[in-house]
């Protein structure tokens, strides 16, 4: 049987969806599918949504039935083994909750994020000494060990804002973001010093909703948006709870979450003043 498991990989997602887009043009349904397999149609169902793992054995059998040649086979199936490889936060798995393993793939695929975060820094752009002291909020039980291991988690993600294939990181955060201590003045004023030296990098934008604003569209939560320069990839909005997400790929979830974002930037500090803002309440610590 195909290998369950707890969160795809992105590229096990595209490749699920890739055998749903051949077998749609085959003319083949579920059932002939999961024949060719000996196996039901549930199965079938599993490996086109990514929710079971892909065996190399299961999808030749269904390339073959799909009418690809051998050398496109040999290429689809390259991309599985590629694709079944797990990535490096498998390693953090003690401290990495099935749900968000999810995340931190699509985070890691993405071209342009998204965010508005009302009540901490966002992981991206959190310094160590910052992380350190919200993670110890959020797992008092934890030991020095795990809480150094959750903290590399959270700085390991932070490559992907280097390099050339960087993705653009736009995120819009409500002044009191800035306001609730978290560590010591020390730690804050550091974590200011941080934001402010992110922004003048050029895949980086950050806005703040002041006070003043008023009310806004975003006061239901927290929320992530990625997109992706993957063609079988829509837009996927990321929400959280305390045990638990949800990810939304529907076009009318999507479109509305983008409709906030740009309404809430319109009421954000404009771009060209977020050093000032940040310069301003850097004094209050």
């Amino acid at each position: 049987m195909a290998e369950a498991r707890s969160a795809p990989t992105v590229g096990q997602i595209v490749l699920g969806l890739r055998l749903r887009d051949l077998r749609e043009r085959a003319g083949c349904s579920f059932a002939e599918a999961a024949h060719a397999l000996s196996v039901n149609t549930t199965t079938v169902r599993r490996m086109e949504k990514a929710e079971v793992g892909l065996k190399p054995p299961y999808v030749e059998k269904l390339l073959r039935m799909y009418g690809l040649s051998a050398d496109e086979a040999a290429s689809f199936l390259a991309l599985v083994e590629e694709a079944n490889q797990p990535g490096w936060w498998h390693s953090f798995r003690d401290v990495l909750p099935a749900w968000f393993s999810l995340y931190v793939s699509l985070e890691g695929e993405a071209s342009l994020i998204r965010a508005y975060e009302p009540h901490c820094v966002p992981g991206l752009l959190q310094t160590e000494d910052y992380a350190r002291a919200l993670l110890r909020t959020g797992f008092p039980a934890a030991d020095e060990e795990e809480l150094d291991r959750r903290v590399q988690l959270r700085m390991g993600r932070q490559r992907l804002l280097e390099g050339p294939q960087a993705p653009v990181l736009w995120a819009v955060l409500d002044e009191q973001v800035l306001r609730r201590h978290v560590g010591s003045p020390e730690v804050m004023r550091g974590q200011i010093d941080h934001l402010a030296e992110m922004t003048r990098q050029q895949n980086v934008t950050l806005q703040i909703i002041p006070f003043t604003s008023g009310a806004h569209p975003g006061m239901f939560g927290p929320f992530q948006l990625f997109r992706f320069d993957i063609p079988e990839l829509p837009d996927i909005v990321y929400t959280e709870s305390l045990t638990g997400a949800t990810y939304l790929d529907q076009r009318p979830d999507t479109a509305a979450y983008l409709e906030v974002l740009d309404r809430m930037g319109a009421q954000a500090a404009p771009v060209p003043h977020t050093e000032t803002v940040l310069g301003e309440i850097r004094k209050e610590f």
